[in-house]
């Protein structure tokens, strides 16, 4: 391989295969790389050491030509520190070129300026350059580290069906009309999630899958229409089992990347993290806490737009603090108060901590006592500046505030050379259900196959918003790497569940008959998890940008560009599936 050889091969004779990566003739003397997916090496013809037909073949490479070469390893005049087999070259008898190339759309380097839809339409040259390989060759390790992983611990890797029944639940389906069965759909699975239950009434008590799954959402930078994870199930579990389990998964990946993940993950509830950090994903990798201020301000004040928030039983006022941002223009003020808008702030009151007195966007309706009692609280310093956002809904509150808190960690440069620093945390009892606000009635948060806190069930007639889920996410330097939960294996608590998420009996039955039938032979308790396969490599590769480590991926309008899909199908394709287009 290009990439492999070293000083200590020198003397020897190699051939090499792969493509030509620059061309440079110093006069009369020719140099060019070639490289392979492990690196590159240089080689060199000299007409007076080789024959004269050699010289005059290679002048005629081009960037991107394939060709085999063969020559000696020998000592490099000017060592290159730069790459691993700088120290040698190789001093070429032979060349041979097996494939020419046309002049590529963009040059195949690593710093290459051409624009992403450009290198998505030419995926097959992108995927040459050396960070892309590098990502893939991450992805390979990681899915290889997971095997090992559980085929140690006694899992077992069991396939479940891609064509399945349509189970509308969350995200939408992608459905596959059936030819045989007229009118009939399958959908591709959002998840495993039935069939690793159904696994585990069948006795397979710990199974794992590397599964593909799909969901027609919109995409962001982190999400893909098609995507691979990690599925994990297991019988007879506790919460403390699956997540030394799980931990002890992910911890093996990092080792075998020759990356730290800290030991065990901090732990903390739906209702901590979203009041500390405005998220129940956050990043951990720096501070700028949320401070409350509901209870402190209660009763100090006469301004109007905290007084209307005080009223109501879930309101919330509370802060986050901007080290050194009394410096800033009202200008760069205002665009925080743009943010928090987005976020569904009605506005923003900022205070700014001078050395002699405070600077408040509403100083006129905030004594000075009171503004001395919120920096207190606060922990803010001299030259700080205090964001205070103040509303009606407890998690729409946290949820701006947690919006500022990743603003200033951006804007202060707090995430600068952490690429490689990573905080993992489980984020634990989350609500069971949420309201929907447009429909006026109650949604699951995870999904409804979550089972209840035992002591909050008890208590479900006071009210669903006060019901925890025995559910859990892995989270790590802001991301969701993964969802899991303990299972309910009761078919009248399921029952139940599809009961207070309006489904009829008719619509459970048509839906999810199988499962609450199953429910009836013997279901063993039961849980687990799934882990984004694509998030994991991203971080571990230090990017953002979940495309960058998958080979074939989609834009964020759901095309893939290399092969121009989705596309028009034939008519006669569309008749054998009983189907016509409507405009």
């Amino acid at each position: 391989m290009a990439g492999e050889l070293r000083a200590s091969d020198i003397g020897k004779r190699v051939v090499l295969n792969g493509w030509v990566d620059g061309h440079r003739d110093m006069g009369g003397v020719l140099f060019f790389d070639v490289r392979d997916r492990s690196g590159k090496s240089q080689c060199v013809i000299r007409p007076s050491t080789g024959s004269a037909q050699l010289y005059e073949s290679a002048k005629k490479l081009r960037s991107e030509f394939v060709v085999s070469v063969e020559g000696v390893v020998q000592k490099r005049e000017s060592p290159n520190s730069r790459i691993p087999t700088g120290e040698i070259e190789i001093e070429l008898s032979y060349l041979e070129v097996l494939n020419e190339s046309q002049v590529p759309p963009f040059e195949v380097k690593e710093d290459t300026t051409a624009n992403e839809d450009l290198r998505l339409r030419y995926r097959y040259l992108d995927l040459r350059r050396p960070s892309l390989q590098r990502n893939l060759a991450v992805r390979h390790k990681v899915v290889k580290a997971i095997r090992d992983y559980y085929n140690e611990r006694g899992f077992y890797e069991i396939e479940t069906p891609i064509l399945m029944k349509a189970t509308p639940e969350g995200a939408r389906d992608f459905l596959v009309p059936s030819r045989i069965h007229p009118g009939s759909f399958y959908a591709l699975p959002q998840s495993p999630q039935l069939y690793k239950q159904v696994l585990m009434i069948s006795g397979f008590d710990r199974y794992f899958q590397i599964a593909r799954c799909f969901r027609d959402e919109d995409l962001r930078a982190d999400r893909q229409p098609e995507f691979t994870q990690l599925d994990v199930e297991m019988s007879f579990p506790n919460e403390d089992l699956i997540y030394d389990v799980m931990e002890g998964a992910l911890a093996r990946v990092w080792k075998e990347l020759g990356l730290t993940l800290p030991s065990p993950f901090l732990q903390l509830s739906y209702h901590e993290a979203m009041s500390r950090f405005g998220s129940d994903k956050p990043d951990l990798r720096y501070g700028l806490e949320i401070q409350t201020l509901t209870e402190m301000v209660r009763g100090k004040t006469e301004f109007k737009v905290f007084n209307e928030v005080l009223e109501k039983r879930l309101g919330v006022i509370g802060a986050v603090v901007a080290p050194g941002g009394a410096a800033w223009s009202r200008k760069q003020i205002d665009t925080l108060t743009d943010l928090a808008k987005v976020f569904g702030a009605g506005g923003l009151v900022w205070i700014k901590v001078n050395a002699d007195g405070y600077d408040s966007s509403a100083k006129k309706f905030l004594s000075d006592d009171l503004l001395r009692d919120i920096r207190s609280v606060c922990g803010a310093q001299t030259g700080d500046l205090i964001l205070v956002v103040s509303h009606p809904k407890w998690e729409r509150a946290y949820t701006i505030l947690g919006a500022l808190r990743s603003e200033l960690a951006n804007r202060l440069g707090l995430l600068e050379g952490k690429e490689f620093e990573f905080a993992p945390a489980w984020i634990t009892n989350f609500p069971m259900f949420e309201e929907d606000e447009e429909k006026g009635s109650f949604t699951f948060k995870h999904h409804p196959f979550t089972s209840p806190d035992p002591q909050d069930w008890a208590r479900r007639s006071e009210g669903l918003q006060h019901v925890r889920a025995r559910a859990y996410d892995i989270v790590v330097n802001g991301y969701e790497l993964g969802s899991g939960s303990i299972r309910i294996h009761d078919r009248t608590m399921q029952e139940e569940v599809f009961d207070l998420l309006g489904h009829s009996k008719e619509d459970q039955l048509k839906k999810f008959g199988f499962i609450l039938e199953a429910f009836q032979y013997g279901a063993p308790p039961h849980g687990g998890m799934a882990l984004g396969i694509d998030r994991i490599v991203m971080l571990c590769c230090g990017t953002e940008n979940i495309r960058d480590v998958i080979a074939f991926p989609k834009t964020t309008s759901m095309q893939s560009l290399m092969d121009s899909s989705p596309s028009e199908v034939d008519q006669y394709q569309l008749k054998e599936l009983h189907l016509a287009l409507t405009k």
